[in-house]
């Protein structure tokens, strides 16, 4: 007797459907919090644990794009493999973006664990729950931020680009 896929498929959405309602919860809750809870055990705890489960989903998608690259035929006509290095194109580019987003995630899980998380790097002031909940790997503040993008623009404007 074979499992019944359309119930396994509508639990599999009632359980990510829960989860995601737990989150939102959880990130009304945080956004609630005085400012002399800033960055408390259960605020650090919430915050690791949406790293790691990031940091998880990524390395999966990379173990799926180098299976993919790994099993693609050389056999092929030259439509299919001008097709086939486009996508690999992209697909590297994307997988250089996400590793370079897990050495992020893993400099932000250091950061949880000295006790700097949640705090710019440039001024030391609180880099603000909303904004970690948005980016959970910033490491300025908006204002620093802002500065670093200005002086980025600024750069790039008299190098004439």
């Amino acid at each position: 007797m074979q499992p019944d896929t359309t119930q396994q498929t509508s639990n599999a959405a009632v359980t990510t459907a829960k989860s995601v309602a737990k989150q939102k919860a959880e990130e009304v809750a945080l956004l609630a919090s005085s400012d002399d809870e800033y960055m408390n055990a259960a605020q650090l705890a919430f915050f690791r644990e949406r790293l790691l489960n990031e940091r998880k989903e990524l390395e999966e998608h990379l173990k799926e794009v180098k299976a993919a690259i790994s099993s693609h035929e050389r056999d092929s006509d030259e439509a299919d493999q001008a097709s086939f290095e486009e996508e690999l194109s992209l697909a590297l580019r994307q997988a250089d973006r996400e590793s370079r987003l897990i050495n992020n995630i893993d400099a932000a899980l250091k950061r949880i664990e000295n006790g700097e998380y949640g705090y710019c790097e440039e001024t030391g002031d609180p880099i603000g729950i909303a904004r970690l909940l948005f980016r959970p790997t910033a490491k300025l503040c908006i204002e620093a931020k802002e500065r670093q993008e200005q002086k980025e623009h600024h750069y790039r404007k008299t190098r004439g680009e």
